[in-house]
């Protein structure tokens, strides 16, 4: 009779840790989802701030292209400014003749997989 009772003890602590085991699975899955929300409202909120600055220099638009960006000391700042705050921080500011721009912000997450945040805009 006593080995029953053994069994029975062994049995429902088995099934114990396999919720334990659960939870911790629950956990870490909630814990890489709220860094992959945080990171993106990041790139959201750095790809307004480009919309922002584009907007109040309507008149030097083109020296805010990829290709230009050198020469802008905003557009410079900016580019440090995603680096540092998202992990492999990159991105490309491209300016049609015609007003439309396209702003992508790409980073690395900690799984290795490449994210990317694009938005379009006409300025005119």
């Amino acid at each position: 009779m006593a080995g029953v009772v053994l069994i029975e003890v062994l049995v429902a602590m088995l099934i114990f840790m396999f919720g334990i085991l659960g939870l911790v699975g629950l956990q870490a899955s909630v814990t890489r989802a709220q860094t992959d929300s945080k990171v993106r409202a990041d790139a959201a909120y750095l790809a307004g701030d480009m919309v922002g600055r584009l907007w109040s220099d309507r008149k030097h638009l083109s020296s805010y292209d990829s290709a230009n960006c050198s020469s802008t000391q905003f557009c410079k700042d900016w580019q440090a400014k995603v680096a540092s705050s998202l992990p492999n921080g990159a991105t490309v500011v491209t300016v049609a003749a015609s007003g439309n721009v396209t702003i992508s912000i790409s980073w690395t997450g900690p799984d290795g997989q490449t994210h990317q945040y694009i938005t379009n805009t006409t300025i005119v």
